[in-house]
């Protein structure tokens, strides 16, 4: 019996966290396509930015928007219908004529992407007590590489087939997970008697009564702000500056993949009371990641090694902060992770903005003055 009971969650978590990871990475994989979806609509680099961040700010609509709605409804059929949504404004991004109807659809993809998020309160409702850190860390882990890898596919396969190939073959993927979610997700229907008027409401009082969820949420919100605004401007400073080629750009993107190893590590440091000092370790390693960044933006490696640091820093306070939050009231972890992670893309739609504008004005710190540069030797004729 138990033997099957350990086969079962196993199962579940290689579900959970192939679905969070497929549907998250829709969030990411404009980032390294910037520079083509600018000259394939003919469009700056500044307004090929804004992708990004009608991306982010999708989702953090959908996650103050549907996600309270799995306090709801049932969490399962929840999730699969999600994943249809997905899978059409995916269609429509692919086949986008203009640019105009290629934001609107990736304001679209934002929205139906938090299905990822219906998933993780979902994985918590279903872990055992004493293994909750380990079990949604393991989920997350699925998630963070979801978010990772999909730079580095993304590159990948619009360089082998165009960019308008990623986003067919992941509407193709959400059709597959929707049916996969289906069959082999327990059913899980909230008992709760609310109308979504009364849930929403409860939202805001959530977020008012609990302090230790605002302040996860504003440190999480910095964090990704951070690790938005380096992801967004890379991609033009690894062309620009470094000379790599849309498949280059897609291998470096791969060092950003070390990040989903902090999932497991965080979530044991959580089940063994070491979560502050954990959350300690994720800031020290944030501020490290970007000196380095910024001193270091002449060396393809030492910008690599940034990456690194920085995706383990978030990631880390990802995990950990979600397990403090999801034992703050069992019975509405939907609306405690609308309010986290709605603060957190909020937050990351912001910073990509900023970052895109900066990029159009003064670039990666430095990198005019730099000699040989294109753009010192633009700046010369």
């Amino acid at each position: 019996m138990l033997r099957t009971e350990t086969r079962n969650l196993r199962l579940l978590t290689v579900v959970l966290a192939t679905a969070c990871g497929l549907a998250v990475a829709n969030l990411y994989y404009a980032q390294p396509l910037l520079d083509l979806l600018a000259h394939s609509f003919g469009v700056s680099q500044g307004s090929a930015a804004v992708v990004v961040t009608l991306t982010q700010v999708g989702y953090a609509a959908g996650l103050i928007l549907l996600l309270p709605l799995g306090d709801l409804l049932e969490n399962r059929a929840l999730a699969s219908r999600t994943l249809i949504g997905t899978a059409l404004a995916l269609a429509v991004a692919a086949a986008s004529p203009v640019f105009g109807l290629f934001l609107v659809t990736a304001v679209l993809i934002g929205v139906t992407s938090v299905v990822a998020q219906i998933l993780v309160p979902f994985a918590a409702h279903l872990a055992p007590e004493a293994e909750r850190g380990r079990f949604v860390g393991r989920v997350m882990s699925g998630l963070l590489l979801g978010i990772l890898l999909a730079r580095t596919l993304s590159s990948l396969v619009a360089a082998a087939w165009g960019w308008r190939a990623v986003y067919a073959i992941s509407a193709v993927l959400m059709v597959v997970m929707s049916v996969a979610t289906r069959r082999l997700l327990p059913a899980r229907r909230p008992e709760s008697d609310r109308t979504y008027r009364q849930t929403m409401r409860s939202v805001l009082t959530v977020a008012r009564e609990e302090p230790v969820l605002r302040a996860r949420a504003i440190n999480q919100a910095l964090l990704f702000g951070a690790f938005s605004a380096f992801w967004t401007a890379i991609a033009y400073e690894l062309i620009d500056e470094h000379g790599l080629s849309q498949t280059g750009i897609g291998l470096f993107a791969l060092v950003g993949a070390a990040g989903a190893a902090a999932a497991p590590v965080a979530g044991w440091l959580g089940d063994h009371g070491l979560t502050r000092a954990g959350t300690l370790g994720s800031l020290v390693l944030a501020i490290a990641s970007m000196l380095l960044a910024g001193v270091g933006h002449a060396s393809v490696l030492l910008l690599a090694l940034a990456a690194v640091l920085l995706d383990l820093a978030v990631q880390s306070h990802l995990v950990l902060s979600q397990r403090v939050i999801f034992a703050l009231r069992p019975d509405a972890r939907a609306r405690i992770n609308s309010v986290f992670m709605g603060s957190v893309f909020i937050g990351g739609a912001i910073a990509s903005a900023v970052a895109g504008l900066l990029h159009e004005v003064a670039s990666w710190p430095a990198r005019s003055s730099r000699p040989g540069s294109r753009r010192s030797r633009s700046s010369c004729r």
